[in-house]
């Protein structure tokens, strides 16, 4: 049932007489805790935080002094006290919330900072189900809560970085606060806490192998605010969730101009894919246009890879996104600034490779420290309008399946490597996905159509047009492989990938016209595996 408004108007400033103290996160704490008492204000404070400020030689009164009772239960209980409730949520000019904080001698408080236990990095430590459970925060948001509630009267900070704006408006209005101000801090309060119980539902969700919560909650932290988004009338920004996976998100930022919304878009899709190879095994290299590989190869060392990745589609690799699976170094950075590309990321740079890139000003260098586990579980998230769609990570890697040849021939094993490797890209190429490919590299590549036929003949047009700029007498795709990310529903598409000059095929099966398709296959002489996993990627 909905609470009446007595409707009684909030100030405009609100004097800072009193400011209760307890972070967790104590960045920054004792010269704004300083600022604070210099400018008059009484310090109240909890535990560790109170030492803290004390130490500095502040004047400070412990919590227990106004609640008349002593931390209890390893802290667990400390602030959850009418004395602390009550000095937050009283409404000031309501004449019975004044009475009953004179009767019961409840002094308010002005300015509430508040930051919390630090959960989310607890959870992405690795740490044991009691200690996530432990650093699970109760009082600190039931005082962010309630004081945000009540900013009619009360500000509330919960974020260290917000310590100098409060410490300039109070010294700007005379030791006030300004409602406008008290506003703009309960809603990044709200937020604040949002996102925490998001994580504490998800951990919980995750730890439970609930796959479908009734309530399914996201939250994240304002990382940066774009230029703008897809397109320049679209506002956007990019909010990091905490996740520790290796990637854009987690990524520094060595040099070049600011990401934009596409930059960041795209060079995830890049690493994800880059992701795939081991580097124990190969080097490898994906260069990324709009979200799909314009070219991806393996080699022995990254310049290698990088070439032969280029020569698949050199054209739409102006303006690209490279990702490399192994620390970029002074050679292959050589070959990479010779092209416009428009980020490079990484897990790590040599000195020398990073001198070379500095060059291109504009270019943006990202190293992670590792690269993303293709097989770790996680979530993908879309938008639809009035909801969001919810799905596990496509986390299903080729090496892991248990493929059957459905062909006379059986592929050879220069064959059966070119057609996992294929079938690792495909998984990250727009449907519906051709993936013409030849020695541990793409030479051909149809994405995103309507038509799997479509993507097939694109592929090889790509083919024909990448063998004409290099000089070759014929495309590469003349004893190449062919992966399909979903099965093929008619003979038609297969005969164009035949026609391109593909000797094996790689794709899920599974159509109702199976037999067509192999059939086809067989009288051609073509060998054909069915890997049993679609790689739908929208």
């Amino acid at each position: 049932m909905a609470v009446a408004s007595k409707r009684i108007p909030a100030p405009d400033l609100v004097p800072v007489r009193r400011a209760l103290l307890s972070v967790s996160d104590k960045t920054g704490l004792v010269e704004f805790a300083a600022a604070l008492s210099k400018a008059g204000i009484e310090l109240v404070s909890t535990g560790g935080t109170a030492k803290t400020i004390a130490a500095a030689g502040l004047a400070v009164r412990d919590v227990s002094e106004l609640t008349g009772f002593p931390e209890i239960m390893d802290g667990r209980v400390k602030t959850l006290h009418p004395s602390v409730h009550g000095a937050l949520l009283g409404v000031r000019d309501d004449p019975e919330h004044a009475a009953a904080m004179e009767v019961h001698r409840i002094a308010p408080i002005d300015l509430v900072v508040v930051n919390l236990y630090p959960f989310e990095d607890v959870r992405q430590s690795g740490a044991d189900y009691a200690s996530i459970v432990e650093n699970i925060d109760i009082g600190g948001p039931a005082m962010v809560r309630a004081s945000a509630k009540n900013h009619a009267y009360v500000a509330v900070v919960t974020d260290p970085e917000d310590y100098a704006s409060v410490v300039g408006a109070l010294e700007m209005n005379f030791g006030s606060l300004s409602f406008e101000f008290r506003q703009k801090l309960a809603a990044k309060a709200f937020a604040r806490t949002a996102a925490y119980d998001a994580a504490i539902s998800g951990w919980f969700a995750e730890t439970l192998e609930v796959e479908h919560p009734t309530w399914r909650a996201f939250g994240g932290k304002l990382d940066s605010v774009m230029r703008y988004g897809e397109n320049p009338h679209q506002q956007a920004g990019f909010y990091v969730t905490g996740e520790k996976r290796p990637g854009v998100a987690t990524a520094r930022q060595l040099q070049g101009k600011q990401l934009s919304y596409n930059n960041i878009n795209d060079t995830d899709a890049a690493f994800e894919l880059v992701g795939e190879f081991d580097p124990a095994r190969t080097a490898a290299v994906a260069i990324i246009k709009h979200a799909n590989p314009c070219g991806v190869a393996e080699g022995a060392t990254l310049t290698e890879a990088y070439l032969r990745a280029l020569a698949c589609d050199p054209v739409s690799a102006f303006g690209g996104i490279v990702a490399l699976n192994r620390p970029l170094d002074a050679e292959a950075a050589e070959e990479i600034v010779k092209t416009f590309t428009e980020v490079i990321i990484a897990p790590e740079a040599s000195g020398d490779a990073r001198a070379i890139v500095a060059a291109k000003k504009n270019l943006r260098l990202l190293v992670t420290g590792g690269l993303p586990d293709p097989r770790a579980a996680g979530m993908a998230v879309k938008s639809v309008a009035g909801g969001m769609l919810v799905q596990g990570r496509d986390n299903a890697v080729v090496d892991d399946f248990a493929l059957k040849v459905v062909t006379r021939r059986t592929p050879t094993d220069r064959e059966m490597a070119d057609l996992k490797f294929a079938f690792r890209v495909a998984k990250h190429v727009k449907s519906n996905a051709i993936i013409y490919a030849r020695d541990l590299a793409t030479v051909g590549i149809g994405a995103g159509q309507m038509s799997r036929v479509d993507s097939s003949r694109i592929a090889a047009r790509k083919a024909l047009d990448a063998a004409e700029a290099a000089g070759l007498a014929e495309p590469l795709t003349r004893g190449s492989v062919v992966a399909s990310d979903a099965f093929f529903p008619f003979a038609d598409g297969l005969l164009s990938a035949i026609e391109a000059g593909a000797t094996a095929v790689i794709q899920p099966g599974g159509s109702m016209r199976d037999d067509e398709v192999i059939a086809a296959a067989d009288a051609h002489g073509v060998a054909m595996v069915f890997t049993g996993v679609r790689h739908f990627r929208h």
